[in-house]
Protein backbone atom coordinates (compact mmCIF):
# COMPACT_ATOMS: atom_id res chain seq x y z
CA UNK A 1 0.00 0.00 0.00
CA UNK A 2 1.15 3.45 -0.09
CA UNK A 3 2.06 5.69 2.67
CA UNK A 4 2.36 9.02 4.05
CA UNK A 5 4.85 9.77 6.90
CA UNK A 6 3.99 13.33 8.77
CA UNK A 7 6.47 14.59 10.69
CA UNK A 8 5.00 17.22 12.87
CA UNK A 9 8.07 18.85 14.68
CA UNK A 10 9.26 19.54 11.20
CA UNK A 11 5.51 20.36 9.41
CA UNK A 12 6.48 18.28 6.38
CA UNK A 13 4.88 15.24 5.01
CA UNK A 14 6.25 12.22 2.90
CA UNK A 15 4.35 10.49 0.69
CA UNK A 16 5.48 7.20 -0.74
CA UNK A 17 4.88 4.67 -3.14
CA UNK A 18 3.82 0.61 -2.36
CA UNK A 19 7.91 0.01 -2.71
CA UNK A 20 9.20 2.45 -0.19
CA UNK A 21 9.63 4.82 -3.32
CA UNK A 22 9.02 8.40 -2.50
CA UNK A 23 6.28 10.22 -4.37
CA UNK A 24 6.33 13.70 -2.65
CA UNK A 25 7.33 15.50 0.01
CA UNK A 26 5.54 18.97 1.08
CA UNK A 27 4.78 21.25 3.97
CA UNK A 28 1.80 20.89 6.52
CA UNK A 29 0.01 22.94 8.17
CA UNK A 30 -0.92 20.93 11.75
CA UNK A 31 -3.29 21.29 14.89
CA UNK A 32 -2.49 24.25 16.40
CA UNK A 33 -2.06 22.56 19.26
CA UNK A 34 1.00 20.83 20.60
CA UNK A 35 0.40 16.76 21.62
CA UNK A 36 0.27 12.97 20.24
CA UNK A 37 -3.59 12.48 21.34
CA UNK A 38 -6.88 13.43 19.96
CA UNK A 39 -9.46 14.24 23.05
CA UNK A 40 -12.02 11.77 23.83
CA UNK A 41 -15.09 11.93 21.72
CA UNK A 42 -13.71 15.65 19.38
CA UNK A 43 -14.94 14.10 16.48
CA UNK A 44 -18.30 14.31 17.58
CA UNK A 45 -17.94 17.86 18.54
CA UNK A 46 -19.07 21.08 16.87
CA UNK A 47 -15.78 23.31 15.81
CA UNK A 48 -16.93 26.54 17.94
CA UNK A 49 -16.60 24.10 21.29
CA UNK A 50 -12.85 22.67 20.72
CA UNK A 51 -10.54 24.68 22.69
CA UNK A 52 -7.24 25.69 21.24
CA UNK A 53 -5.43 23.51 23.70
CA UNK A 54 -7.49 21.04 22.48
CA UNK A 55 -6.27 21.20 18.74
CA UNK A 56 -4.15 18.49 18.22
CA UNK A 57 -2.99 16.17 15.37
CA UNK A 58 -2.49 12.91 16.83
CA UNK A 59 -0.01 11.01 16.45
CA UNK A 60 0.00 6.96 15.43
CA UNK A 61 -0.85 4.43 12.71
CA UNK A 62 -4.06 5.15 11.02
CA UNK A 63 -5.71 3.22 7.60
CA UNK A 64 -6.65 6.34 5.50
CA UNK A 65 -8.82 6.15 2.39
CA UNK A 66 -10.00 8.94 0.20
CA UNK A 67 -13.85 9.70 0.89
CA UNK A 68 -15.69 13.39 1.06
CA UNK A 69 -16.50 16.07 4.22
CA UNK A 70 -20.04 17.41 4.64
CA UNK A 71 -19.39 19.68 2.07
CA UNK A 72 -18.87 17.19 -0.39
CA UNK A 73 -14.87 17.87 -1.42
CA UNK A 74 -12.33 15.19 -1.66
CA UNK A 75 -10.16 14.60 1.47
CA UNK A 76 -7.57 11.58 2.75
CA UNK A 77 -9.72 10.64 6.24
CA UNK A 78 -7.10 9.60 8.09
CA UNK A 79 -9.17 8.97 11.83
CA UNK A 80 -12.64 9.40 11.04
CA UNK A 81 -14.01 8.94 14.83
CA UNK A 82 -11.64 12.18 15.49
CA UNK A 83 -12.28 13.94 12.34
CA UNK A 84 -9.01 14.14 11.14
CA UNK A 85 -8.24 13.98 7.95
CA UNK A 86 -5.46 15.60 4.81
CA UNK A 87 -6.67 17.52 2.78
CA UNK A 88 -6.09 20.64 0.21
CA UNK A 89 -5.12 24.16 2.54
CA UNK A 90 -8.13 25.63 3.54
CA UNK A 91 -7.91 29.38 2.62
CA UNK A 92 -11.42 30.81 3.71
CA UNK A 93 -10.10 33.06 6.37
CA UNK A 94 -7.74 35.90 5.11
CA UNK A 95 -6.66 36.64 8.66
CA UNK A 96 -4.67 32.78 9.01
CA UNK A 97 -2.82 33.39 6.09
CA UNK A 98 -2.42 29.39 5.28
CA UNK A 99 -1.17 29.57 1.95
CA UNK A 100 1.83 31.72 3.37
CA UNK A 101 2.08 29.93 6.57
CA UNK A 102 2.92 26.89 3.91
CA UNK A 103 5.31 28.41 1.83
CA UNK A 104 7.91 29.68 4.85
CA UNK A 105 10.88 28.13 5.40
CA UNK A 106 10.21 27.72 9.47
CA UNK A 107 7.99 25.35 10.51
CA UNK A 108 7.47 27.30 13.52
CA UNK A 109 4.58 29.04 11.72
CA UNK A 110 2.49 25.85 11.02
CA UNK A 111 0.03 25.48 13.46
CA UNK A 112 -2.90 27.07 12.84
CA UNK A 113 -5.48 23.94 12.10
CA UNK A 114 -7.95 22.25 14.42
CA UNK A 115 -5.97 19.08 13.93
CA UNK A 116 -6.29 18.17 10.40
CA UNK A 117 -3.01 18.03 8.15
CA UNK A 118 -3.31 20.37 5.13
CA UNK A 119 -1.03 20.09 2.49
CA UNK A 120 -0.44 22.63 -1.31
CA UNK A 121 -3.20 22.55 -3.31
CA UNK A 122 -0.50 20.43 -6.03
CA UNK A 123 0.27 18.57 -3.59
CA UNK A 124 -3.05 16.86 -3.15
CA UNK A 125 -4.40 17.08 -6.45
CA UNK A 126 -0.62 15.09 -7.71
CA UNK A 127 0.88 13.36 -5.26
CA UNK A 128 -2.23 12.25 -2.23
CA UNK A 129 -5.07 11.72 -4.60
CA UNK A 130 -3.05 9.39 -7.17
CA UNK A 131 -1.62 7.64 -4.36
CA UNK A 132 -4.57 6.63 -2.51
CA UNK A 133 -6.86 6.47 -5.76
CA UNK A 134 -9.65 3.51 -5.15
CA UNK A 135 -7.76 1.68 -2.62
CA UNK A 136 -6.10 2.46 0.95
CA UNK A 137 -2.91 3.46 2.54
CA UNK A 138 -1.36 3.86 5.84
CA UNK A 139 -0.39 7.19 7.04
CA UNK A 140 2.07 7.41 9.96
CA UNK A 141 2.35 10.78 11.94
CA UNK A 142 4.99 10.80 14.07
CA UNK A 143 4.71 11.69 17.65
CA UNK A 144 6.21 15.18 19.18
CA UNK A 145 5.63 14.72 22.41
CA UNK A 146 6.09 11.00 23.18
CA UNK A 147 8.67 8.59 22.48
CA UNK A 148 8.13 6.89 19.07
CA UNK A 149 8.52 3.15 20.46
CA UNK A 150 5.96 4.55 22.82
CA UNK A 151 3.05 5.87 20.32
CA UNK A 152 3.69 2.18 17.84
CA UNK A 153 4.42 0.04 20.79
CA UNK A 154 1.13 -1.50 19.39
CA UNK A 155 2.31 -2.10 15.75
CA UNK A 156 5.99 -3.50 17.00
CA UNK A 157 4.22 -6.09 19.65
CA UNK A 158 1.93 -7.64 16.55
CA UNK A 159 5.00 -7.44 13.59
CA UNK A 160 7.34 -9.08 16.79
CA UNK A 161 4.23 -11.55 16.98
CA UNK A 162 3.80 -12.62 13.07
CA UNK A 163 7.32 -13.07 12.93
CA UNK A 164 7.58 -15.58 15.91
CA UNK A 165 7.43 -19.44 14.37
Amino acid sequence: MSFVIIDKKNAKAFVFHPDGQLRGAAAVLLGEAIGDDSVPGIGERALSTILPEERTTPAGRFVARLDRNLQGKDILWVDYGAAISLHRVVTGNPKERRGKRLATPSSLDNRISYGCINVPVVFFNNVVTPAFKNTKGIVYILPETRPLLHVFADMRAAEQARLQP
